[in-house]
């Protein structure tokens, strides 16, 4: 066999390992509640994001139950529905992927405002509309939302960044994103998401570069930010 190359893991799953072996060997017992996300990120010398994003893994596993409000549970059994922890393995974490894409999208955006046609504006004002009749709708806007990504890098005229924004995008659709998205995306947070978008088209509009990176990758830090509100 010959030899393969070795490949650090991600933090999250190295800190999700840790946690689901102290689980099997019941030094957190079933039905116990784990220490806080704080307690844990000191104890284990990482930041919360990455114990957050490890906590969301085990709760897609079923190893754990986050209760909104009072804490994350031990399970008393793993549930059968889990995903298994090795189809997690290769996944990138909801909050490493926003990072990436504060930095591919805030230069696209910057490229946009370069590049920007009165026609073009126009679809990404119905991207942009068509966020809000879902958000209002009572529904996730993820397709405006997507549209509206995608449009822009359509703009920014480079075909192989149209297609990372796509990549990245589409990764909000795997399990970890997903769950992490059920406990913390809401109508409020969407409708904060849509103003952000707003303004990134006006900094396009006035083909300001500066002001439209800007403007991207504060998107960006606040949706960084509305993830990791605490769980606990």
């Amino acid at each position: 066999m010959p030899i393969q190359l070795i490949e650090p893991q991600r933090l999250y799953r190295q800190i999700a390992d840790q946690l689901r072996e102290l689980i099997r060997c019941e030094e957190f017992e079933p039905g116990s509640r784990l220490p806080p996300e704080r307690d844990l990120a000191v104890q284990l010398g990482v930041s919360r994001p990455s114990v957050r994003e490890a906590l969301i893994a085990l709760e897609v596993e079923g190893c754990v139950e986050v209760r909104k409000g009072a804490g994350i549970y031990v399970c008393e059994r793993k549930a059968e529905r889990g995903v298994p922890a090795d189809l997690l393995t290769d996944m990138h974490g909801p909050l490493e992927l926003i990072r990436a894409r504060a930095v591919v999208e805030g230069e696209i955006a910057a490229m946009a405002a370069h590049a920007v046609k009165p026609k073009q504006l126009a679809l990404l004002d119905d991207a942009l509309e068509m966020m809000r009749r879902e958000a209002d709708a009572g529904g996730v806007p993820m397709a405006g939302d997507r549209l509206f990504h995608l449009r822009l890098a359509e703009i920014a005229g480079n075909s192989a960044l149209t297609s990372v924004v796509a990549l990245l995008f589409d990764q909000r659709n795997n399990p970890i994103s997903a769950k992490l998205g059920q406990h913390l995306e809401n109508a409020a947070s969407w409708n904060a998401a849509i103003e952000e978008h707003r303004k990134v088209i006006v900094a396009v509009a006035g083909r300001d570069p500066a002001a439209a990176r800007a403007a991207m990758q504060k998107h960006m830090d606040r949706s960084h930010r509305r993830l990791t509100k605490r769980l606990d």
